[in-house]
């Protein structure tokens, strides 16, 4: 049963963060002397003070957790630290490319079931935020729940309109421990990156602190859900929860229910041949509308959050995470995937690197040709199940470690949603050939970029920019020709003078070009080509 306690103050909680990374601190050293002791290393002056210091300070540590392997420690000290650092651990354990495998590994194994909030105090936490009584709102509560995370707790439920939904409420105290915890791991991050500035572990914190301010917040969650239905609003196949704002806040999330099985063994036992494709070809599709059409993606997918409904369309739940990427990243991840399913390593590989942030002593070029290399086995291997296209994606991001490279945290969210929809793919089609069943929806986003509508949408954004030049051009016209008059008249004083005439000479051919390809009058052109005339006249 959660043990509901009075969320710690700042400093109080400083103190209980402090203790449990300092014992782990010394866990590491009663780890580290049993390694030595284990090889028959000589009693050097550095372990003769080690094991004094730990003599003396054994008993203050929790014997049976410092004699657990370091990873095993620091997994338990995450949960022990409680939700912030739950979260924080499970996403380090993405950080294959930050962390050696061992640690990412274990931090996989981190609690996903957590203590249950009593039913009697759920119900008081959804009439404390909703603010009004429970019968004028459900007709049923279930009271056991479906699930319970280290931030919410789930039950299923049933409005007075009769809609089945799931409420997903916030558990007490959570919201003021996040933000506490946040601040320090901020400030920890600061101090973190003065040691350990290669890892950039103030912009990993950052980026973690910001994912999880919008989970304790019920309606980012609300907002995501609906932008992912309006983006998907022309692929009926493709569900997301319908949310019931009337009965949404801050701490408690109603949402349409999704009765459906999970995409694991027994779905491809029940599924026909045609049903199993299609499962198949919507969860790709989908995830690569998210990432390279959209910039918007769903970035805590497992197969747990994949739903697979009676006619074999698809939906997605547990929406608080999303991965965001502006356009100029959008398009360079498009064309690095594109590269990458048609077959061109080189060009995925350049592609690749200009995702990455360099650091210090960086290796962008001995960066390449690595991937380029890794790229080109795997283009050569006769079958791609054991090495995979998100194997190779995920390995690419983890060699750049070697190079002093580093990416975005959101690149590594986006591996994980490849990592989980091949995985799902293999699981309901054994043997499934990604790349081939990736190609088809590559091929039609990239149809669609170039597609002439398309084009004339994304110019229709300069217009203003447009109208604007032809409202100055006729003054600029004029002064323009007032000031050839002026030096045509006298010879050139300026040794760089000839240079620009001639720069501005194609300066006005490149601005003629453009007013008259977005409708100018034709005198406008005309009169630029001029200035140009006199320009490369003059120039001569």
């Amino acid at each position: 049963m959660y043990q509901e306690r009075r969320p710690a103050g700042l400093v109080g909680r400083f103190f209980i963060t402090l203790g449990q990374f300092i014992g782990l601190g010394f866990g590491g050293i009663n780890v580290y002397l049993s390694e030595q002791k284990a090889k028959g290393q000589a009693n050097s002056l550095l372990l003769l003070f080690l094991r004094a210091l730990f003599f003396f300070l054994r008993p203050f540590f929790d014997p049976e957790l410092i004699s657990q392997p370091f990873p095993v420690q620091f997994r338990k000290r995450l949960e022990r630290l409680g939700p912030t650092y739950i979260k924080l651990g499970q996403i380090l354990s993405l950080r294959e490319d930050l962390l050696p495998k061992s640690i990412t590994d274990e931090l996989k194994n981190l609690l996903d079931r957590l203590p249950v909030v009593s039913y009697e105090r759920y119900q008081e936490l959804i009439e404390a935020d909703l603010k009004r009584p429970l019968n004028t709102l459900f007709r049923w509560i279930d009271p056991n729940p479906l699930g319970s995370a280290s931030l919410a707790q789930t039950h299923r439920a049933r409005l007075l309109t009769g809609e089945r939904v799931v409420l997903k409420v916030l558990k007490p105290g959570v919201r003021q421990t996040v933000e506490t915890d946040t601040k320090l791991l901020r400030l920890f991050g600061r101090i973190a990156q003065i040691f350990l500035s290669r890892f950039q572990p103030a912009a990993v914190i950052d980026e973690f602190c910001s994912y999880t301010l919008r989970e304790v917040d019920l309606r980012f969650e609300a907002d995501n859900a609906e932008a992912f239905a309006a983006n998907f609003k022309n692929q009926p196949d493709v569900h997301f929860p319908k949310i019931y704002r009337e009965v949404s806040n801050r701490d408690v999330l109603c949402m349409e229910y999704f009765k459906g099985i999970k995409p694991d063994a027994r779905a491809a036992a029940i599924l026909t041949p045609q049903e199993k494709n299609k499962v198949v070809q919507l969860g790709i599709g989908a995830i690569i509308q998210m990432i390279f059409r959209d910039g918007f993606f769903h970035a805590d997918l497992h197969p747990g959050n994949l739903i697979i409904f009676q006619d074999a369309s698809v939906g997605f739940i547990d929406l608080g995470m999303v991965g965001r990427f502006d356009r100029d990243m959008q398009h360079r991840l498009f064309y690095y995937f594109y590269s990458l399913v048609m077959g061109e390593p080189e060009n995925a590989a350049r592609y690749l690197a200009s995702l990455a942030m360099p650091a210090k002593n960086s290796d962008p070029e001995g960066f390449k040709r690595a991937v380029a290399g890794l790229y080109g086995r795997w283009l050569r291997t006769t079958s791609h199940k054991d090495f995979s296209l998100a194997q190779v994606i995920l390995q690419s991001i983890l060699i750049a470690g070697q190079y002093r490279i580093h990416y975005p945290g959101e690149i590594i969210l986006m591996v994980k949603a490849l990592v989980t929809v091949e995985g799902v793919g293999h699981v309901i089609v054994p043997g499934l050939d990604i790349v081939q069943a990736s190609r088809g929806h590559v091929q039609r986003l990239l149809l669609e970029q170039f597609n002439p509508v398309t084009i004339f949408r994304s110019s229709l954004l300069v217009l203003p920019e447009l109208v604007d030049i032809l409202n100055r051009s006729p003054l600029v016209l004029t002064e323009g020709l007032k000031q050839f008059e002026t030096n045509l008249k006298k010879p050139p004083d300026d040794p760089t003078a000839g240079l620009r005439m001639i720069v501005l000479a194609g300066s006005c051919i490149i601005s003629a070009a453009i007013l008259f390809a977005a409708g100018a009058p034709w005198f406008f052109s005309a009169g630029l080509f001029i200035l140009a005339l006199f320009a490369i006249l003059r120039r001569g």
